[in-house]
């Protein structure tokens, strides 16, 4: 798995062949034939072990505080997306061509992000329509935002992340304009 994160962090789909996956990882290419059934295959368990640690990451931790844990988990979605740039413009992008299984694993992402903002903000992973749609628009735009920093670097990580924070403080203070039952957590509110 770890060959395959480099190799298709280096090189486009289209360019890799069974043979050079073979030849790099040092096995016969019926081996990977034999787990994977095809490269396409083989390629959809790198995009699903990616995105796996990522989202453990951020689930990860529920006895720290809640502000902690935001930052945290915030930070390490942004050094995941730095440390594996082809990997998470693949499944922010949704793969080769429109792929609805690479859709399907970012969506997976995207709903879990969500679930574990919920859990820390309101104390449950499941939440109403106003709510869960405020989380997800937030989800959606640390994505975009997050392609465009690795793309061009200008703000240091530790920027990058407070900007998220905060703007996820809007989220929550929105969702609580639009629903009062789900009041912003303490951190996210402004004084006065």
């Amino acid at each position: 798995m770890a060959i395959g994160r480099r190799l298709f962090a280096d090189t486009s789909y289209d360019a890799l062949s069974m043979d050079d996956i073979a030849r790099q990882a040092h096995v016969a290419k019926g081996l990977i034939y034999y787990y994977f059934r095809s490269k396409r295959g083989y390629y959809l368990a790198i995009v699903e072990d990616s995105v796996a640690d990522l989202v453990t990451f951020a689930g990860s931790g529920p006895q720290r505080p809640a502000v902690d844990r935001v930052h945290r988990t915030i930070d390490g979605y942004l050094r995941y997306a730095e440390h594996n740039q082809a990997a998470y413009r693949t499944i922010v992008s949704g793969g080769v061509g429109f792929d609805t299984e690479v859709h399907a694993i970012r969506d997976g992402v995207r709903e879990a992000i969500v679930a574990t903002i919920a859990e820390g903000a309101y104390g449950r992973r499941t939440v109403a329509p106003p709510a869960r749609m405020g989380l997800l628009a937030w989800v959606c735009g640390v994505e975009g935002a997050t392609l465009e920093w690795i793309g061009r670097p200008e703000l240091s990580r530790d920027t990058m992340r407070e900007l998220l924070v905060k703007t996820l403080g809007g989220a929550l203070r929105a969702i609580e304009e639009l629903d009062p039952a789900y009041p912003a957590p303490a951190p996210a509110r402004r004084d006065g």
